[in-house]
């Protein structure tokens, strides 16, 4: 299935005909949560109907999928906000922030928008409206596992590129290449597992150069390549999974987990006191 449209604008052409451009996609609104960040209310099919709409008319687009560790870090920090803010989609991948937007926003969201599951989602859809993919991230060994699970999964998907970037900044040279690569083979998503926020740097700053539609999935990377395991279902519905990634692995999701748990919490609850005085931005921070 496919989104409904706004009808092609004409525009003259250099020998005065009246041809139609391709109309654009609108991605859902957005609505301010906590400091100015902006995020949207939204479910696992309207993300994957919008994204595919997206890669089949070959409209660059920016996507992240936010647990509460991103929205604090975009609340305290100005520059990360405006980042986030420029995003096409910020949808809630954990359920602290799906559990904000009911509370602030009266969203009513049944479930979250969690990136492992989204990526199964639109490799299926991807698979069967004939939108290849690209991966990119993680190790190369955990990028070939993950290829021959997808496609295990998907057999009609096609994978069109699959690659490892190293474990620091990216030269000019091979940042350029890496467009080139991705773009070159006319890929309509572009999976991004590098870790957050770099992930979500990353796609902001090849917005406008990188053609196909930059998801940022995160452990997604780990998780389908069968390297590590997810939370319990009961967990993940409490919002627990935190819990059960940071006993697994301590020493590298203490700060992410530990401080800005605390941080989260502590946003909630001044923003829920802003609400319960009439202060709290309701409807005038909505944005397309």
């Amino acid at each position: 299935m496919t989104l409904t449209l706004t009808a092609p604008a004409r525009t003259p052409s250099a020998a005065g005909r009246a041809e139609p451009t391709r109309p654009r996609v609108r991605f859902p609104a957005k609505v301010e949560l906590f400091n100015g960040v902006r995020m949207t209310p939204t479910t696992y099919q309207e993300v994957v109907d919008v994204v595919l709409a997206a890669a089949e008319a070959r409209q660059p687009a920016i996507a992240a999928f936010a647990a509460n560790h991103i929205l604090a870090m975009a609340a305290k920090d100005p520059a990360f906000r405006a980042r986030i803010n420029d995003f096409d989609l910020v949808a809630p991948d954990g359920q602290p922030v799906r559990w904000a937007m009911n509370y602030f926003h009266g969203a009513r969201l049944a479930d979250r928008v969690y990136g492992p599951n989204l990526t199964k989602r639109l490799c299926a859809a991807a698979a069967e409206r004939g939108v290849s993919i690209y991966l990119f991230g993680s190790t190369p060994p955990v990028v070939a596992k993950l290829s021959e699970n997808l496609l295990a999964m998907f057999p009609k998907l096609v994978i069109a590129g699959a690659e490892s970037p190293p474990f620091r900044q990216l030269t000019p040279e091979e940042d350029a290449a890496v467009v080139k690569r991705v773009n070159d083979s006319g890929a309509g998503l572009l999976f991004i597992g590098i870790g957050a926020p770099k992930q979500e740097d990353f796609a902001h700053a090849h917005r406008h150069s990188i053609r196909a539609v930059q998801l940022c999935v995160g452990a997604a990377f780990d998780f389908h390549a069968g390297v590590k395991e997810t939370a319990p279902a009961w967990m993940q519905k409490r919002g627990l999974e935190w819990l059960y990634r940071f006993v697994k692995e301590p020493r590298r999701l203490w700060k992410r987990y530990l401080v800005t748990n605390s941080q989260y919490a502590t946003l909630f609850a001044k923003h829920a006191v802003l609400k319960a005085v009439g202060r709290f931005p309701a409807t005038a921070a909505r944005a397309e």
